[in-house]
């Protein structure tokens, strides 16, 4: 009986200690919901923007957009790195990143085609800019970072969250999923050598990149001028 007993404590407790949990996790389940609502937003826009271009030019500016919302324990981590109590309210003032969105481009100046479009409308406020294609970083990665505030509309009011947009070229995108991959690889014996190595094709991608832009406007020279 004594065993009964304390097994419907142990069971009433952790039944108790859910409950809890699920009560104090309601705030960040809530900003993460309000994330995923932003990065609906921005898509939304990058969509239009999209149809509106093929219409416009007869091709796409991009091939793809990924969204994604960061993991709660990257979330702790990262804050926990900073110094920072982790609160709802510190995440949102502290964390540029919790939702992203990449957005993969066929050809370097699609990048800033649509960026610079996106950077227009009036509901977006650029936080910030970080130009890696123009400014490589030492390790070769190229992208272009934005930092966006955009509006969300509640049933009871209107608020601004951030997004992190970064366009990419096919091959930078590629370049970057491999480079991170290799980087977390242990006991590598050359490190200073991998990393001169992937810096090299870094470079050499985005000879290629700009060389591939100059056939399709040599391709669209062409064209026009059979019209």
């Amino acid at each position: 009986m004594v065993q009964e007993g304390q097994l419907k404590l142990k069971t009433l407790l952790e039944e108790e200690t859910s409950e809890q949990l699920l009560v104090q996790m309601k705030p960040f389940r809530q900003l993460m919901m309000q994330y995923e609502c932003a990065l609906m937003e921005v898509a939304t826009k990058l969509n239009v923007l999209d149809a509106e271009f093929s219409l416009e030019y007869d091709r796409n500016p991009f091939e793809a957009i990924k969204t994604r919302i960061k993991q709660p324990v990257s979330i702790f981590g990262k804050m926990k790195r900073m110094g920072e109590e982790i609160t709802v309210e510190n995440i949102e003032r502290c964390l540029n990143d919790v939702a992203g969105i990449r957005v993969i481009c066929s050809f370097p100046e699609d990048i800033y085609t649509i960026a610079e479009m996106l950077e227009r409308q009036d509901d977006i406020t650029v936080l910030k800019r970080k130009d890696y294609i123009k400014n490589p970083k030492e390790n070769g990665y190229r992208s272009l970072h934005l930092i966006l505030e955009i509006p969300i509309f509640l049933s009871d009011e209107k608020k601004y969250m951030k997004v992190e947009v970064q366009f990419r070229t096919i091959a930078m995108d590629f370049w970057a999923s491999v480079e991170h991959k290799l980087k977390y690889k242990k006991n590598i014996k050359n490190p200073e050598q991998i990393a001169e190595q992937l810096k090299n094709c870094a470079n050499t991608i985005a000879d290629v990149d700009f060389r591939m832009q100059a056939i399709r406007h040599d391709i669209d020279r062409v064209a026009e001028q059979e019209e």
